[in-house]
């Protein structure tokens, strides 16, 4: 509280004090009981300006600009700082929002107010200095948005003092390991240790800690219930402005889900190399025809099966399959029908007798949803005759020389794989003629969808082996698979493209 005394000091040497109290940064302001401005600083004319020093206690809020801490609500005039000085009461560090001509963008004020008594300890005024924190406050505010960041992140933040005990943790490291932040405050990051490390490991992590460098790793954790997964971790120093190092703060990324996907992305481009080299690497060399297949998978491995399979009497074998699915699971039960297929067309002519074989190996392998679609065809190439067996797979068709569709190969008989069977009538063979082409396909190509869900169809790939009729067997496939993606226009394929083409020639 400002004395009598002290101000009979500052009147009677106003010539001194008047550049001290100029020089203070802090705004002070001096009003008698009546709240009559008495006397205020240069700093504060700044902050509050000068035009209305004339105006009651009640309008100071809004004269000069004066809000809660919510910077929208006025202050309250009997609340204000120096309207409590007035009454006699001392106010620490009351915090004001300024916003006013003078202040456009507004500033935080901490502001202490104090009573002016005179020798007799009678109440003659106020005094208040307002000392800006605009930045303290913007500070705090960033600093609280980091502690929020912090909190709200899905990585797992642990902030450590420099000898490794944790100081803490954030929601995201609970959620990750299972611990709480009570059973990890206090203990080290060694509770996370899965002895998928050997000692070698930790100490050249921390030579590169103690050295001031950031360490990077992909580390192999324990959770609490004993679950291993993988972290992508990062663990900076902090120092000092002396340069020593006070804490360590590492952040860890879950990137168990991520490299699990990346090894089944391994695991499928393996699969995928080793089904690419089941497929024939080349068709057959027989006088009068010409022969090509392909598979175009839609992903690293592929349910859609081709081969020709060399049969007894001079017979050759042309099949073409799909394994309902997509993936890794289809692609091997390809390879075992594939296996079997061939095992059995060694020693047989039979195709009915055949895919019955067939189909027993895959009642015991397969799932209860899961079949396979297969059409079989037997060409004697003395005779050029062909027989063929379909096992609910889309139909294949003989084109005549005119590129008319001459036979279709229609389902005889239910998928691989059903656990009951029907008895159909046994297509009867079909002589072929020169220049006549046998076009067998999987579903991939005629149910491929364009842009505006119109299906490619079976008759726009008939149109085009027509159109193509006189050109090589291999040639008809390839611009067969073009037309099909451009029919796409950029859309992904979601589906396996297979398609064989054999021309009789001659």
């Amino acid at each position: 509280m400002l004395s009598e005394r002290a101000g009979q000091f500052l009147r009677d040497n106003a010539h001194e004090v008047h550049p001290i109290l100029e020089s203070i940064p802090d705004g002070i302001v001096v009003v008698s009981l009546e709240g009559r401005l008495i006397g205020l600083n240069g700093a504060a004319e700044r902050i509050l300006g000068l035009d209305h020093q004339d105006l009651p206690p009640a309008a100071w809020p809004e004269a000069f600009g004066l809000f809660l801490p919510d910077t929208i609500t006025p202050y309250p005039a009997e609340d204000l700082p120096l309207a409590r000085a007035i009454r006699g009461e001392a106010v620490a560090n009351a915090q004001i929002f300024v916003r006013n001509p003078n202040l456009p963008d507004g500033a935080w004020f901490s502001v202490n107010g104090t009573p002016w008594l005179d020798g007799a300890d009678q109440p003659r005024g106020g005094i208040v200095v307002f000392r800006e924190i605009t930045a303290h406050k913007r500070a705090d505010a960033e600093a609280a948005r980091l502690a929020n960041a912090l909190e709200e992140t899905a990585d797992s933040v642990v902030i450590t003092d420099q000898d490794g005990l944790i100081l803490y943790v954030n929601r995201g490291f609970e959620q990750t390991t299972g611990y709480t932040r009570e059973e990890a405050i206090g203990g080290t990051p060694a509770l996370l240790k899965s002895g998928k490390h050997d000692a070698a490991f930790y100490r050249g992590m921390w030579a590169t800690l103690r050295q001031s460098e950031v360490f990077r790793s992909t580390l192999v954790n324990r959770k609490k219930s004993g679950e291993y997964f993988y972290a992508e971790q990062t663990i900076t120093p902090m120092k000092d402005s002396a340069g020593n190092i006070t804490h360590f703060v590492s952040v860890g990324k879950d990137v168990t889900e991520l490299r699990k996907a990346q090894e089944r992305e391994l695991e499928m481009h393996l699969a995928g190399r080793v089904q690419q080299r089941l497929y024939p690497r080349s068709a057959p060399h027989v006088p009068g025809l010409d022969i090509a297949g392909a598979a175009w998978p839609s992903t690293q491995t592929c349910g859609d099966y081709f081969d020709y399979l060399p049969m007894p009497g001079n017979r050759l074998g042309i099949v073409v399959a799909d394994v309902s699915g997509h993936g890794l699971g289809p692609a091997l039960v390809m390879a075992g029908t594939r296996a079997q297929l061939r095992s059995c067309t060694r020693t047989q002519t039979d195709l009915d007798a055949i895919l019955d074989q067939v189909n027993e190996m895959l009642l015991e392998d397969l799932e209860s949803s899961s079949f396979v679609t297969m059409l079989i065809a037997s060409l004697d190439v003395q005779a050029r005759s062909l027989t063929y067996v379909n096992a609910g797979h889309p139909p294949g068709y003989v084109l005549d020389r005119t590129g008319k569709p001459k036979y279709t190969l229609d389902s005889s008989r239910l998928p691989l794989g059903v656990r009951f069977s029907v008895e159909e009538p046994r297509p009867e063979a079909i002589q072929l003629e020169s220049g006549d082409i046998l076009v067998l396909l999987t579903d991939g190509i005629p149910e491929t969808q364009g842009p505006d869900g119109e299906f490619f169809g079976v008759e726009r790939a008939l149109a085009l082996v027509r159109d193509l009729r006189h050109e090589p067997a291999r040639q008809i496939l390839d611009e067969l698979y073009q037309a099909v993606r451009a029919f796409q226009q950029g859309e992904s394929q979601v589906d396996d493209l297979t398609a064989v083409i054999c021309k009789v020639e001659g």
